[in-house]
């Protein structure tokens, strides 16, 4: 009988926060251990960081959006990631 497969799972959040040239975007890690790590010195796009994650061994799983444009403008972008366990 084959082995299981065991997998564990991480999000990155980018948060996009102002209006026209006010305006602030962070990076969010959330460890598989439960940590929560600001990683936005590492790139200032999603793509740099997922691309980060993908070169750890993460595969990006799903991705949802959440916007609010009701006086300035905020944005919530989660990505989901999952990698093999052993």
């Amino acid at each position: 009988m084959g082995r299981m497969v065991a997998w564990e799972y991480a999000l990155l959040v980018r948060r996009y926060q102002g209006q026209g040239r006010n305006f602030h975007v962070s990076f969010v890690w959330y460890g598989p251990d439960g940590s929560r790590t600001d990683i936005t010195a590492y790139g200032d796009t999603a793509i740099a960081h997922l691309n980060r994650a993908g070169r750890e061994g993460w595969e990006l799983v799903s991705a949802a959006e959440d916007v609010n444009n009701v006086q300035g403008s905020t944005e919530v972008h989660r990505y989901h990631l999952k990698r093999q366990i052993g």
